[in-house]
């Protein structure tokens, strides 16, 4: 690959850097001082003097599949467990080529809010849907992102006292078969890894403790990450405390999840003493601003688990309940809601480290996440021309305060992914028919 000077950015999210940065093979190899030129000559220079560059963002929880049922009649206003309740019967309708369309649009969406790694939880399985884990690998490298696919699993349905229906869930035997399937297939260890696999159980109320000793001791066995909701509201609480006699980070310790493979996603109802045995275990939390906002799940306390040593990334949680996959504007939303709690203590800065080397942490990667030399060249660059900027003074701030959405430029492993706002090999008219077209199976509310 040929190397490349990123030449004199308007601002860069890094140290002295001032005159940008080199990238070759995929790598960042040098930081340029302002003034100053590259120590070897770069076989290509970009000029990013309108540009803005950060870390390319890491979104560490979604549901692909959600978006076919944004802004639902079915599940608006309503809180988790009814919401859940109202969309999972549509959720059964899911096929694999409804899901390859939703996998499809939620990785456009989010590459061109400038994320340039994704997880994704998926739980739901409805007969015919076994591939799902291959079509999300396949739709990734096509897009060129770099992924966690996450196995999720429901095994705990309505008749064993769960919330979901039987048509959702699988037999324990099957899940744990595709997870050993999915993790000699997909994951990739080391740096610079595009595909890596974590074994991801749905929740308390919707899988056995079985299955969740089970799969922590595959993901032990086999070196990746584990991940699944945890104390996201006080139902959960409540349904932890009335089925197994024990609070949510009880119930984690207890099927041998308190470890530092572990992140959760929302982590809202934490105490003290829970967030102290989370750092103790070096588990991860993913703060999730949106969902919880929309859902009025709670706040995460942000600043009491970072205070503690707990690493916070961020992530825009499912299509159905944010009701987007932009991690740019969840930078936005993660600054205005912590704000409210703690105060000007939270800065944009803060917000930005959350969505790239926080959430580095929480997929357990230390190669992304940064602009430092020997980091992957991973990098999202934003312009200040729409009117919402004019006037701005810090550029950087400006992406969170006046409200960045769209990336101009996102580089993945050193090749241009996204190029004048428009995705590379991506027809999004095209697309965005194909999905429209896809959901409205899940809106026919007479079936």
């Amino acid at each position: 690959m040929k190397s490349i000077w990123l030449k004199n950015p308007l601002a860069l999210l890094g140290d002295g850097a001032g005159g940008g940065l080199v990238v070759r093979n995929g790598r960042i190899v040098e930081l340029v001082r302002a003034g100053e030129q590259p120590a070897a000559t770069a076989e290509e220079v970009f000029d990013a003097s309108r540009h803005v560059i950060l870390a390319g963002l890491i979104n560490t929880h979604h549901h692909f599949y959600q978006t076919l049922t944004r802004a639902h009649p079915r599940a608006i206003n309503k809180e988790l467990f009814d919401w859940l309740r109202a969309l999972y019967p549509l959720w059964a309708r899911l096929t694999p080529e409804a899901m390859r369309l939703a996998t499809r649009l939620a990785l456009t969406e989010l590459l061109m809010s400038g994320v340039t790694t994704t997880s994704d939880h998926h739980y739901v399985f409805p007969a015919g849907l076994d591939d799902a884990m291959d079509i999300q690998v396949d739709e990734a490298l096509k897009l060129g992102l770099r992924m966690t696919v996450t196995r999720g699993a429901m095994n705990l349905s309505e008749k064993d006292g769960g919330l979901p229906p039987d048509s959702v869930v699988q037999d324990e035997d099957v899940i744990l078969s595709d997870c050993e399937r999915v993790i000699a297939r997909y994951h990739q260890r080391g740096e610079g890894a595009k595909i890596q696999v974590a074994l991801a159980p749905c929740s308390p109320f919707s899988v056995t403790q079985s299955l969740m000793c089970a799969c922590g001791e595959l993901a032990a066995k086999h070196d990746c990450r584990l991940h699944t909701h945890l104390a996201e509201t006080h139902d959960e609480d409540e349904f932890c405390r009335a089925r197994f006699g024990f609070s949510p980070v009880d119930y984690l310790e207890g099927v041998g999840w308190l470890n530092e493979r572990t992140w959760l996603a929302h982590g809202i109802h934490f105490s003290d003493k829970d967030i102290g045995r989370l750092v103790k275990h070096g588990v991860s939390v993913c703060h999730c601003p949106t969902s919880n906002m929309v859902l009025a799940s709670g706040h995460c306390r942000t600043q009491e688990l970072e205070n503690a040593g707990v690493a916070v990334g961020l992530g825009v949680d499912g299509s159905a309940s944010n009701d987007n996959s932009n991690l740019m504007e969840g930078v936005r939303h993660a600054l205005l809601m912590n704000r409210l709690k703690y105060g000007q203590s939270v800065t944009h800065l803060d917000v930005l480290r959350w969505a790239t080397q926080g959430s580095a942490k929480c997929l357990g990667r230390s190669d992304i996440g940064e602009i430092a030399v020997g980091k992957q060249a991973d990098l999202a660059l934003y312009t200040l021309d729409e009117l919402r900027f004019s006037g701005a003074g810090d550029p950087i701030a400006a992406l969170v305060l006046c409200g960045a959405h769209q990336a101009d430029r996102v580089m993945i492993a050193g090749e241009w992914r996204v190029i004048d706002g428009v995705p590379v090999g991506v027809d999004v008219g095209r697309l965005r028919f194909e999905h429209g077209e896809a959901a409205r199976r899940f809106l026919d509310l007479h079936e």
